[in-house]
């Protein structure tokens, strides 16, 4: 394929890059920066891609349209079931205990009203051996129809892989789309019921309380669907799909979902304070966002963005794997980890 074809040379290269695959689509496109310079700004107001962290005082990175050449491909899915090698549930006591720790150092925080909600997270190594960026991203593809997948490159910032399950926002002129996601379920083999926690439901229930009442100040009219379960790859979650119609530039519907309390926390300010504050390593573009911004078809203007999880950062022969997890009053620190844990193995069982 000709994408992948490009993606060898815009390593060899070292030009940046971005190939992906939207929900639920049969399509990949793709930017492939004609230099290596590192676009940067905050105003939204590009066309392009754009890859943004977790902290919105740091700069988003952008791949131009006017300085990029688009492809677009159809995919070939195979049909054969990749069997990665066998991850233990991690083995390392001293993670767990410091990802424990924090947890419970959050739970002190909301039982003393700080705030309702904070998403912790931790990162994890792994040693990549025979590594192939084209076949991790083919994978991922396969296991993971309905969620964003992405390949995204530039060689002054680094490389990143991932799939994620959140939308944080679509839009088609003035109307848009945007989604309320939490609770996390590992799905076993020949599991048909399952139930939901009071735990799981009332973090969601915070992250839609918050975009409900947001919304309120920069749109004309929302509707708030019902809440569903959504299965991505051996993971569940709750979701709460809201669309409508916005006024004034999209600047200020990002500045307000970005970062959301599904990733963050609530109130958003302080949970974010904390996070940066104890979190013992920085996000960078974890929990950030990415994705179409301001462009165009059938003359009409289109952005498509998702909030980055279930991601990877390529590091020389190892990968760093970001997780993390809603905590509420009700949380239990060793579920927290575990569940840390099952979120981990979304990816390696693609490596």
């Amino acid at each position: 394929m000709k994408i992948f074809k490009n993606i060898e040379e815009a390593i060899s290269q070292k030009k940046p890059f971005v190939v992906y695959k939207k929900p639920n689509s049969i399509y990949m496109n793709s930017f492939f920066q004609e230099d290596d310079t590192l676009y940067t700004s905050n105003s939204f107001d590009m066309e392009g891609f754009v890859f943004a962290p977790f902290d919105s005082k740091q700069s988003n990175v952008f791949m131009p349209l006017s300085k990029s050449n688009v492809i677009e491909e159809k995919i070939k899915y195979k049909e054969e079931v990749f069997v990665g090698e066998e991850f233990a549930l991690s083995t390392d006591e001293i993670e767990r205990m410091h990802h424990i720790e924090l947890v419970k150092k959050g739970i002190e925080s909301i039982k003393k009203n700080h705030f309702k909600k904070v998403v912790l997270s931790r990162k994890e190594k792994v040693l990549l051996t025979d590594f192939s960026v084209i076949e991790v991203f083919e994978r991922l593809i396969n296991k993971y129809p309905n969620a964003f997948v992405y390949v995204w490159f530039h060689p002054k910032v680094g490389l990143w892989i991932g799939a994620t399950p959140e939308t944080l926002l679509t839009t088609e002129e003035n109307y848009f789309t945007t989604m309320s996601l939490a609770g996390t379920k590992a799905v076993e083999n020949g599991m048909n019921e399952f139930s939901w926690g009071e735990k799981e439901l009332e973090e969601q229930q915070l992250v839609t309380d918050y975009l409900t009442e947001k919304l309120k100040t920069i749109t004309v009219d929302y509707t708030v669907n019902n809440l569903e379960s959504f299965k991505i790859g051996d993971l569940l979650h709750l979701k709460t799909k809201v669309f409508g119609e916005y006024k004034g530039p999209i600047i200020d519907l990002i500045k307000l979902l970005h970062p959301t309390p599904a990733v963050c926390g609530f109130p958003k300010e302080i949970a974010k304070e904390f996070i940066l504050e104890n979190e013992p390593y920085q996000r960078t573009f974890y929990t950030g966002f990415l994705g179409e911004l301001n462009l165009k078809q059938t003359d009409k203007k289109y952005s498509s963005l998702y909030v980055n999880l279930r991601c990877m950062e390529i590091d020389g022969n190892n990968g760093i794997i970001y997780v993390g997890g809603g905590i509420t009053e009700s949380s239990d620190p060793e579920k927290e980890w575990l569940e840390t844990v099952a979120k981990s193995l979304a990816i390696k069982k693609s490596i």
